[in-house]
């Protein structure tokens, strides 16, 4: 959804383009924190329906709900009281004149955070049932709303930024909608949410802590990424916008194997059928699919920059700057499913302390890096460079 709102204000502004970049940290990346959300709901109700106990399964999601909706509040109150200062910091004094659309923005996209972090929860419910036809159906509906209101509200209207921001808003909450629809298809109330007594919580926190500090750390990466590009001037803002869009939509082609290593392992692992030897098959046809598929993100997401990079913004500028870091952009989109594949497997093993540990690790030799390109005036490509490295490294 956040590349076809880069598309279509890229054909209006590269102003506006460009203040995208720290207002999709705010409504995007800071919503990967919550991601713990997704994996702890995937492993718990994969867990029980393994041990075949409905009961179990729909007290998971009705406290997991609880969790979702308590945090997706939270982040609301966050956003409209202190995500101006959020914005301010990411900007600078030079940089002011983009802070006023960057708001609006984030305001409206704000809205949607309990909306969005309870979805994620119907969602990964769904697919720890292994159902994955109710998520696409929503996701698809979801788009589509997205897309058209973009085209209408932005290059009709000419709400531009506002409008995608409406948008997106729109199709977060048909998406919620469908979800809950689909888990009720499944036997289950999408509607019953319980606080969970304090011995689950701990389990829950036991569970998602390792994850939230997992994800903590990619978001730190790639705002920090963000920050130093923001501060090398709007036409560089505007490419690593467009190009971080790019390749986001091609990084999720490696997503369905971390998820169906999570959906699928804890009943090998957990389960009452457990089978090491099924669980070691698995892990082997997740690795050879991983890693065969890394070329088609690779060479598909290099080309749509390369070739079409008028499609993504108008200023020639803009175009140039992202031509002059394709080679490390390739780099780092080349390994990106095969990093799913194994992601998705220690997260349905718990072996939650090695990712953790190895994340930060990456992260803060990641940050001494990107300090150090930045000082040395390597501009946009010393970020890129520093992404390709990171993802390598945690491989």
């Amino acid at each position: 959804m956040s590349l076809i709102d880069t598309v279509v204000i890229g054909q209006s502004s590269s102003v506006e383009l460009a203040t995208l970049g720290p207002g999709t940290v705010l409504c995007n990346y800071m919503s990967y924190v919550f991601m713990f959300l997704s994996v702890a709901t995937s492993n718990l109700v994969a867990t029980s329906l393994a041990k075949e106990d409905n009961s179990e399964v729909q007290h998971q999601i009705s406290t997991l709900l609880f969790v979702g909706l308590t945090c997706g509040l939270m982040m609301f109150l966050f956003i409209r009281f202190w995500g101006e200062w959020a914005l301010t910091a990411f900007y600078g004094a030079k940089n002011a004149h983009m802070l006023s659309a960057a708001n609006t923005y984030i305001q409206i996209r704000g809205l949607a955070w309990p909306t969005v972090l309870v979805g994620w929860v119907y969602q990964s419910a769904i697919l720890g049932m292994k159902e994955s036809w109710g998520p696409l159906k929503a996701l698809a509906l979801a788009s589509v709303i997205n897309d058209v209101g973009d085209v209408v509200l932005c290059l009709f209207f000419n709400y531009i930024i506002a409008g995608a921001a409406w948008a997106t808003l729109a199709s977060h909450v048909v998406a919620g909608f469908m979800m809950i629809e689909s888990l009720k298809d499944k036997g289950y109330n999408g509607y019953a949410i319980a606080v969970p007594p304090t011995n689950e919580l701990l389990q829950i926190f036991k569970l998602a802590a390792p994850v939230f500090m997992m994800m903590m750390s990619k978001v730190a990466f790639y705002s920090l990424l963000i920050y130093f590009a923001t501060s090398m001037g709007t036409q560089t803002i505007a490419a690593h916008q467009d190009l971080i869009q790019i390749y986001s939509l091609f990084t999720v082609w490696g997503e369905p194997l971390s998820q169906t290593a999570q959906s699928f392992m804890p009943e090998l692992i957990y389960g009452a059928k457990r089978s090491l030897s099924m669980e070691r098959m698995l892990l082997k046809s997740l690795v050879i699919i991983g890693a065969s598929c890394d070329l088609i993100p690779g060479v598909a997401g290099t080309i749509v920059p390369w070739l079409s990079p008028k499609v993504f913004s108008l200023d020639t500028h803009a175009i140039k700057k992202m031509h002059t870091v394709l080679l490390p952009y390739f780099i780092a989109l080349f390994v990106t499913s095969s990093t799913h594949s194994l992601e998705g497997t220690l997260l349905a093993g718990r072996d939650l302390r090695f990712i953790n540990v190895s994340m930060t690790t990456v992260f803060t030799l990641g940050g001494v890096l990107l300090l150090l390109f930045s000082n040395l005036g390597f501009g946009l490509p010393g970020c890129w460079w520093t992404l390709a490295l990171f993802q390598w490294v945690k491989l």
